[in-house]
């Protein structure tokens, strides 16, 4: 097993994973990340927003990944190091924001996030496929009583009480297990956005890993967010001409900042082509993302921005050229509308 795959202990000190980090073992940068990525996340929290926080947590692993070589335990110990990492970013990004031009106000990305990507990295698609394989397998990991309650509660679009009915269970322990799988794959979530930062040295800085970094995070937030008990649930239905058992889910909340669509054995499309979700909001339709579906048929899409703070009066998901579309142009596949309810 060559030194970058290489498992590393978890009881090991933080200065003999430094060295490990030196010799390009990604696996005692999950050792550190684990130890330490709440601790930073938290202490960002103190001046920046929750996305920005989690930038910085990604942006300071990236700096110990990249000049673990500069350390020198003779001066002290890690800890304090990778703190003064830290504040040094969150400094930084304090006084970028205090120069940044702020013309066209665009708080949540929404402006951005409207304007379909026209050349996506091969690479950003290979790490969309691996974090896909990765959280599937991650699934067929847990235990058998926390994956079936998960999957009839996500995959299935069964509230917790129709999980409890299902599996003939107290509701409490149907709560219990499907909160336990969630806490397990965020830990698969975090070693996947290290997993993005070890991959830089292959593939080098800049947009590919601020995406792939962002998107662990935003994944992430989206797995605890569906199981809320405030979420509201939106079920997709399958148009005529399109097989029954074809369906989604819209989940979200009044007064929130996320949308999470999950997408339920949709057929298989042409290569450059991508499934896209479209939420009409205020009478005009907004984007929830692209995604090509797996071998079974689905997927899940994530949205982020002030703009979902109010629920939609209708969701569809269409199928678009790969690169997504600025409004849909096909008929939609899978819909909901509060005008049938």
């Amino acid at each position: 097993m060559s030194t970058a795959n290489r498992a590393v202990a978890s009881d090991r000190s933080d200065e003999d994973l430094v060295k490990d980090v030196v010799a390009r073992n990604a696996a005692a940068l999950t050792t550190l990340y684990t130890r330490y990525a709440p601790l930073v996340f938290h202490i960002a929290c103190q001046s920046l927003d929750r996305a920005s926080a989690e930038e910085i947590v990604q942006d300071v692993f990236l700096a110990v990944w990249q000049k673990a070589s500069t350390y020198d335990p003779a001066r002290g110990a890690f800890r304090p190091w990778m703190l003064q990492v830290a504040h040094y970013r969150i400094i930084n990004e304090l006084r970028t924001r205090s120069r940044r031009p702020q013309s066209v106000p665009d708080d949540d990305g929404s402006i951005l996030d409207g304007i379909p990507d026209q050349n996506r990295e091969p690479v950003e698609e290979a790490w969309r496929d691996f974090q896909r394989q990765a959280v599937q397998s991650a699934v067929r990991r847990l235990p058998s009583g926390q994956r079936q309650a998960l999957s009839l509660a996500f995959f299935e679009d069964l509230t917790h009480e129709q999980v409890a009915e299902t599996l003939r269970l107290p509701l409490g322990t149907v709560k219990t297990r499907i909160r336990a799988a969630m806490q397990k794959l965020r830990l698969t979530l975090v070693a996947l956005g290290v997993t993005a930062l070890a991959a830089v040295l292959a593939f080098g800085p800049g947009r590919w890993l601020e995406r792939t970094a962002y998107l662990s995070g935003l994944n992430s937030r989206a797995l605890a967010f569906v199981t809320e008990s405030d979420i509201t649930t939106l079920h997709l239905a399958a148009v005529p001409g399109i097989p029954a058992e074809s369906h989604g889910a819209y989940r979200g909340r009044q007064g929130g900042m996320l949308a999470v669509v999950a997408l339920h054995r949709l057929p298989q499309i042409p290569a450059g082509t991508a499934y896209q979700g479209w939420a009409l909001i205020n009478g005009e339709w907004v984007s929830l993302g692209t995604a090509r579906v797996d071998a079974s048929g689905n997927a899940m899409l994530v949205a982020e921005g002030k703009t979902f703070q109010t629920m939609p009066s209708r969701v569809q998901v269409t199928r678009e050229p790969s690169s997504g579309s600025r409004q849909p142009t096909s008929p939609a596949v899978i819909e909901w509308s509060e005008d049938n309810q």
